[in-house]
Formats: C-alpha cells, sequence, structure tokens
C-alpha cells in the first residue's frame, strides 16, 4: 500500500484541533474488522492483546497513520471492568488501557492525535436495568483515567445506543480533566433512530447540552443513512460534527459476514458529510487503511494543505498603488519583481480601478479549434478585454488550457485567462508546466484546484493533488519572485497576475472565507467569483471579505432555458440559482424557446447592472459555446 498525502502539517497537531468547527480531521477505520482478518477469532478478547499480541495492534495503527490518518482510536472499545469480566479479567482495566494509549502513541508518532475508544458497558443502567448511574460513572472514570496515563489526547465515546449511558461517560470524562476534548458518539438504525428511540436531533441536542465537543454518529449503519441523520443534527447544533459508518450493511457471502461498501463509494459519502456539515470523518465496522487512503484522497480538494491564519497585505487598487500589491516574502537576490500593473493588460486596468470584461470559452473537445477561434474573434471585435480558458471543467476531456489560451493569444491576439488546476499534474509537472507558459507569454493565471475525475465521464483516472489551489498560489507567488519551489533562483522572476476563484454562496461560508483568507496570504491578487444570481449574497460575501479585499470579477451566467437553469441549481457543484431565477426562467420556457433566451440575457443583464459598482469587473460565460450570448450580455 502506497501512503496518501496527509492532511495534515509536519508539526503535531494542536489538540485543541479536534474541537475547532472548521477544522477538517480524518480519524482512522475499524480495528476489529482488521484483527479479526489477520485471525484473531471473534471469541477472543481484543482488548488482551495490547498486552499478549502489542505488534499486532501496532501493525493495524500503523497502516492507518500510512493510510492519511490524523486520530488514531485506542484498541480499547470493551476494556471496561463488566465487558472484560466475561473473559475472567475484569482486574486488568488500568493494564489494558494504558498499553492501548502506549501502542497508539508510538504508531500515532509526531504528526497524529491519540483518542481513547470508550464503549458502552454492556449492561443496562437505570431506569432500565440494575447499574445505578453512579456505579456506570465510576467504571467509565476508570478506564479513562488509565487511558490518560498512557497518553491519549482525548476521549472518543462511541458506539452508545443509550444517550442516559452516553452522560454518564460524558460526566465521567468532565470530571477526570475539564480540558481534555471530548467527541460523543451514538449509533442508529436504518430508521435514524437509536436503540432507545432517540432522533438525530434528540441526540445532537443532548450532546451538545451536555457538553461534548463534538457531536456524531458510528457504527450500525452504512454512510446514506448517517448522512441523511447528519444532515438532521446539523440544524440543531453549532458543535463540531462527526461521521464514522460502516462500509454498508453486513451481508452473508457464502457463509461469511462481508461489508460491500468500496472504499471509492466511502470516499463519495466523505465528501458528502463536509458539505452536510461534518468535519471530523472516520470509518467504523468494515473499513480499512484502503477506506480511508481513499478517502482522504477524496477530500483532498476541499482541505487546505496548510491550516494557518492569514496576514493582510492587500488593499483595493483605488487606495494603493499598483506597484505596491506584492507580498511579504522577498524575492530571489539580485531580482526584481516585475510590478502588477506591468505585467499584462488585463493586470493594467485593474491596476487602474478600470472595470475588466471576460468571457468563458471552454477549449475544443477534439483537434480542430477553428469554431472556437472564430467565436473569440467575435470577443475581440466587440471589445471584451479577455477569454476565460477553464481547464477540465467537471473533469470532462477537452484540448488543455494552456494550449488553447496560447492558440488564441497568437492567432487571434487577445489576452487570456488560463485556468489552471492541480488535478492533473504533479508538482515537478504543474513547475514545468508554469516556465514554459511564463516563457510563451501568458501572463494571467486563475489557480484552481480542480473537479474530482469522478465527476466526469471517465471516473477510473487518477487524480494527483500534490497541492490544493492554496498551494499553488503559493507556488506560483514564489516564481514570480524568481524562487522555485525548493526556494533556489531561477535567475529571472515569471510575470503571472495570479487570480484565484472563490464562491459567495458557498454552503459553509465561515469554510469559504478562511480559505480565500489563506489565498490571500498565499499571494492572490484578484479573485473570480463561481457565476452570481443573488447580488444580496455576493454583497455579504464582499462586506466578510473586507479586511482581505483583493480586486473581485464577478461570474455572470446567462441562462438559456428552464433545464439549463435547473441543472445548475441542483447538479453544478458551488453554485446556487435562487428559486425566483428559476421561477422566471420557467414561465418564459414555457412560452418558446426564444423566450426563455432572451430572459436568461435580461436576468444576466441585471445582474450585471447591480454588480457594477461593487466588483472590479465581469466574468460571462458562453453558455454552450454560444458567443453572441455572452456578447449580448454586455450590450446596454
Amino acid at each position: 500500500m502506497t501512503a496518501a498525502p496527509a492532511l495534515r502539517t509536519t508539526e503535531r497537531p494542536d489538540v485543541r484541533e479536534i474541537a475547532d468547527p472548521e477544522r477538517i480531521m480524518v480519524a482512522d477505520g475499524a480495528m476489529g474488522t482488521m484483527l479479526y482478518a489477520r485471525g484473531v477469532f471473534i471469541n477472543q478478547c481484543y482488548d488482551e492483546l495490547n498486552v499478549r499480541s502489542p505488534e499486532l495492534v501496532l501493525d493495524v495503527h500503523r497502516a492507518y497513520v500510512k493510510a492519511g490518518a490524523e486520530l488514531l482510536e485506542t484498541n480499547s472499545f470493551g476494556a471496561n471492568r463488566l465487558k472484560l469480566a466475561q473473559y475472567g479479567l475484569e482486574n486488568h482495566v488500568a493494564e489494558f488501557n494504558r498499553r492501548a494509549a502506549r501502542i497508539a502513541r508510538e504508531a500515532a508518532g509526531a504528526n497524529v492525535l491519540v483518542a481513547g475508544a470508550v464503549g458502552p458497558l454492556g449492561v443496562r443502567i437505570e431506569p432500565f436495568g440494575s447499574t445505578s448511574r453512579d456505579e456506570a460513572r465510576g467504571h467509565f472514570r476508570e478506564q479513562m483515567e488509565a487511558l490518560l496515563e498512557g497518553g491519549a489526547d482525548c476521549f472518543l465515546l462511541e458506539t452508545f445506543g443509550d444517550l442516559g449511558e452516553i452522560e454518564q461517560a460524558l460526566a465521567a470524562a468532565r470530571e477526570l480533566s475539564s480540558s481534555t476534548p471530548v467527541i460523543a458518539q451514538m449509533t442508529i438504525g436504518q430508521d435514524g433512530l437509536t436503540p432507545f428511540g432517540a432522533t438525530p436531533e434528540d441526540v445532537a441536542r443532548a450532546l451538545d447540552e451536555w457538553g461534548a465537543d463534538v457531536v456524531g454518529l458510528n457504527c450500525s449503519v452504512g454512510p446514506q443513512a448517517i448522512l441523511e441523520a447528519i444532515e438532521r443534527m446539523a440544524a440543531v447544533t453549532k458543535r463540531k460534527l462527526s461521521a464514522q459508518p460502516n462500509a454498508g450493511m453486513p451481508r452473508d457471502v457464502s457463509g461469511r459476514t462481508m461489508y460491500m461498501a468500496s472504499p471509492e463509494y466511502m470516499a463519495s459519502y466523505a465528501r458528502h458529510f463536509i458539505q452536510a456539515g461534518a468535519k471530523l470523518i472516520g470509518g467504523c465496522c468494515g473499513t480499512t487503511p484502503e477506506h480511508i487512503k481513499s478517502l482522504v484522497e477524496g477530500i483532498r480538494p476541499l482541505v487546505p494543505r496548510r491550516q494557518r491564519r492569514p496576514s493582510v497585505r492587500y488593499q483595493l487598487p483605488n487606495t494603493q498603488g499598483a506597484d505596491e500589491l506584492t507580498s511579504e516574502h522577498p524575492a530571489a537576490a539580485g531580482v526584481a519583481e516585475i510590478p502588477f500593473a506591468r505585467r499584462s493588460r488585463w493586470a493594467g486596468k485593474i491596476a487602474r480601478s478600470e472595470f475588466v470584461t471576460s468571457v468563458e470559452i471552454v477549449p475544443p473537445r477534439g483537434v480542430d479549434a477553428t469554431a472556437m477561434l472564430e467565436g473569440v474573434s467575435a470577443l475581440k471585435v466587440a471589445g471584451v478585454d479577455a477569454v476565460n480558458v477553464p481547464d477540465g471543467p467537471r473533469a470532462q476531456s477537452r484540448m488543455g488550457a494552456l494550449m488553447t489560451s496560447l492558440l488564441i493569444e497568437q492567432r487571434v491576439g487577445m489576452e487570456t485567462v488560463t485556468h489552471y488546476c492541480c488535478r492533473d499534474r504533479n508538482l515537478l509537472g504543474m513547475l514545468s508546466d508554469l516556465l514554459g507558459a511564463s516563457a510563451m507569454g501568458l501572463r494571467n493565471l486563475l489557480l484552481i484546484t480542480g473537479d474530482p475525475p469522478k465527476m466526469g465521464p471517465y471516473p477510473d483516472a487518477t487524480a494527483v493533488f500534490d497541492i490544493d489551489s492554496i498551494g499553488l498560489t503559493n507556488l506560483v507567488s514564489r516564481l514570480n519572485k524568481g524562487l522555485d519551489p525548493g526556494g533556489n533562483s531561477l535567475g529571472r522572476p515569471t510575470a503571472f497576475t495570479i487570480g484565484v476563484g472563490v464562491n459567495p454562496a458557498a454552503f459553509d461560508p465561515a469554510y469559504e472565507l478562511r480559505r480565500f483568507e489563506w489565498k490571500v496570504d498565499a499571494g492572490a491578487e484578484y479573485a473570480i467569483t463561481q457565476p452570481v444570481f443573488d447580488v444580496e449574497q455576493l454583497e455579504r460575501f464582499l462586506e466578510s471579505i473586507a479586511h482581505v479585499r483583493i480586486p473581485i470579477v464577478a461570474g455572470i451566467w446567462p441562462l438559456v432555458s428552464a433545464r439549463n437553469a435547473e441543472f445548475l441549481a441542483n447538479e453544478v457543484p458551488g453554485v446556487v440559482v435562487p428559486e425566483s431565477v428559476v421561477k422566471r426562467m420557467r414561465a418564459a420556457s414555457e412560452k418558446s424557446k426564444e423566450h426563455a433566451v432572451a430572459e436568461g440575457i435580461a436576468i444576466a443583464r441585471e445582474m450585471l447592472d447591480r454588480v457594477r459598482g461593487a466588483v472590479q469587473g465581469a466574468q460571462v460565460s458562453a453558455p454552450f459555446g454560444k458567443v453572441e450570448l455572452a456578447v449580448s450580455v454586455f450590450e446596454s
């Protein structure tokens, strides 16, 4: 198994990141599944293996670290006095738990946190059973104390079915330490209810009230049921949410119980979990290091490579000289960075606070670029400033954005804004591309992470994602200072204008803001938004970025039909089309195709008129390659 690139920094994480509601973190998968696969039958005490076969447990932990897990659970799920009594091992509670934490700590090294895993007692407590609440709390406290002694960074209470029981576990954790983070997870059935009938909303409210730092769900069911419950929990709590589903529901296959959800399937749901609000993601029964590796790879586009606070370095061009738009990192010795305003005509207009216009045209699917070049020529005649060239949007296979941009600039003589993504190239490949692009005269870049291949027609294609758009912004900023990724002098700097994407209608506005801050901190000089259909939403976003404001170019998309509007609203990530706009397009479409196109143009013009005073420019998309529709948006 090859190691998955980790989502963490090289420094040991701060334990407080576990409770940070914006910090996405990946936990490990199943321990019991892995031990069973290594020949440990289910009639044995798995917790005893911490003493009897520690290397076996250590190997499992190491496999999860290699897969990219940032949080390891100790092998102590059943290591409480009542469960160990079933094997005559009740006097080994402290020994088993201390060893569990120390083994996990050894595997974790400097970069990974350790969660002390605590499961239910295996008996019913009052009022449903004979074990009192005080007795239950004492059993939990005994186990947790040993986990802390062994080096656990936090507690993970998992697979609880009774809210009354997990309340005592939480109370025991708080009695031991008020500062140790506690992750509290219940389990639900396919009906979305706990074994005692509590709803996801009941669970979220109770665990929030009792002081859990992270509240969530694990085990019993697969990703779909967990996702639906997480969406309900997110509506009633501000606590960080966690999701650790099984690898689907177990099935009997030739007499063996098998979990059928593939690593790729689990990874696809991990992205849904994050979008629904869960920021601690992992696996439970049936999940393996392969599942965690795929999960890590699947969510990398959503996670910044370096999680750090931004430094504020930019102001709007009309309040600061354009030649002063430089970053805090020094250029190579003897190298003068080319001022922003002098890098291209596009940059010059932005620096002079002039309104810039561009039209997005997707590259051709084959080798014949004739039709595209004819469309670009029409844009030049119409006085549009630049052509935006996407880089494999929605993971489609098209002519490369760099080569397409060169064709446009050399044959039509019109500047391009070249989208460049991290999906298809490793770090060395990107460095080579960018140096070549600079030598050939390309100047304007829009740096993006890129859509995962599974969105496109070739889902088996691999994604690289050595870095994301934030890391790529850092790379290009260094090249503009004459430095390669290793800090070595290139002899002559590149002269790229550094643009980034931003989504004012993001599902998680706080996370989008933090990523935008990181992009500015990395060296972004302007930003282009996703298509804007709600101006008030854009205005709120502009207010939120006032402290790190760089020039903003608003994305405008002329709709052509009700079906087009519904597709954007429901199937294109990051695009929000208000219901009022969809209704207008439906009404127009009922009349005729021509009425629908005219209404779409009218809506786009309204958007352009309303945003003109608030942004630096507009990028208008050419739907289905129809350049004339984009041009008509600019016509009064």
